[in-house]
């Protein structure tokens, strides 16, 4: 099927993928320059917080509303999905340290591929036969990434650090976005927007407060840093509410694995910032990889 552009989650998603794009761009800056893995990820929470909790407010003001209750499945697929982000999100910014943007970004993409089997697995929500021959071309992709830039490839490749940060990163991603949508389908509110933003004020709560805690136990000085980078982190907490909260309105409308799927655009835009920005050169096999990649998640895109 193919959706038509003028759709609401087509375009929140195209939004949500501009947005984070930015985002990755400027904890890429901060965390080869400034923080650490866990101070840019905490950076990404801390200033994203007070703007979302205000939007909401701004929004139950507004529209004359009260909060939804919520259930023990709302906190547990919350909970879930935000432990799962902060982990993916380290995972990120590691691999940016190990390569180049545009590569980082689309080990971190496999998660569209793994979104459907994990949406089949938390929520039931299946593919085709059609659909798994999209995910075998994936990985084909994934092992062109994996590997050096000549050579033949080798299921060793998938040993190496930036491979396991990148497939980590993937299957984390996948959980936190179907723990997502199963959160903000928990709630009885009809109004997608109002769930979206409730539960987006609720899992940007948990997990300030799980990096606040962490660093303060774990990394001394991270916290001091993350306030003296403020000029650039705020910007961070900008673009990451606008992207989360795209993102949530989405994962509320549609299916993850189509809004992952679509997402993709974000391949076509990391690849602009490595080369306009960054200045980094990607290798012939690395755009192979990519372009294979691409080729499956547009094959899953109409088959899913």
């Amino acid at each position: 099927m193919i959706t038509s552009l003028l759709e609401p989650w087509v375009l929140v998603t195209l939004a949500a993928a501009a947005f984070q794009t930015v985002r990755f761009m400027l904890q890429k800056h901060l965390a080869t320059a400034t923080l650490s893995a866990g101070g840019a990820t905490f950076a990404r929470f801390l200033y994203s917080f007070p703007f979302i909790l205000a939007l909401l407010a701004l929004y139950l003001w507004a529209g004359g509303l009260a909060l939804p209750a919520t259930g023990l499945r709302f906190w547990g697929f919350g909970l879930l999905g935000a432990s799962a982000q902060i982990l993916a999100t380290v995972c990120v910014v590691l691999l940016f340290k190990q390569r180049n943007f545009a590569v980082g970004i689309t080990f971190k993409k496999t998660e569209v591929i793994q979104t459907v089997l994990v949406g089949w697995l938390l929520l039931g929500e299946g593919v085709s036969a059609a659909g798994f021959a999209a995910i075998a071309l994936g990985i084909v992709g994934l092992l062109l990434l994996s590997g050096q830039a000549t050579g033949a490839i080798r299921l060793r490749d998938l040993g190496n650090r930036a491979a396991l940060l990148g497939i980590a990163s993937g299957v984390l991603f996948a959980f936190s976005a179907v723990s997502y949508r199963g959160a903000s389908l928990s709630l009885a509110e009809a109004d997608p927007l109002l769930r979206a933003g409730v539960t987006l004020a609720a899992v940007v709560t948990m997990q300030t407060l799980i990096m606040l805690a962490w660093l303060r136990l774990r990394e001394p000085g991270q916290i001091s840093a993350v306030w003296a980078a403020r000029r650039v982190a705020l910007w961070i907490g900008l673009t990451s509410m606008g992207g989360s909260l795209c993102w949530f309105i989405a994962f509320t409308l549609q299916n993850a694995a189509y809004v992952k799927a679509l997402g993709q655009v974000e391949l076509i835009l990391s690849v602009a910032a490595t080369t306009l920005v960054f200045r980094e050169t990607i290798s012939g096999r690395e755009w192979a990889g990519m372009a294979v990649l691409a080729l499956s998640i547009v094959m899953l895109v109409l088959v899913i």
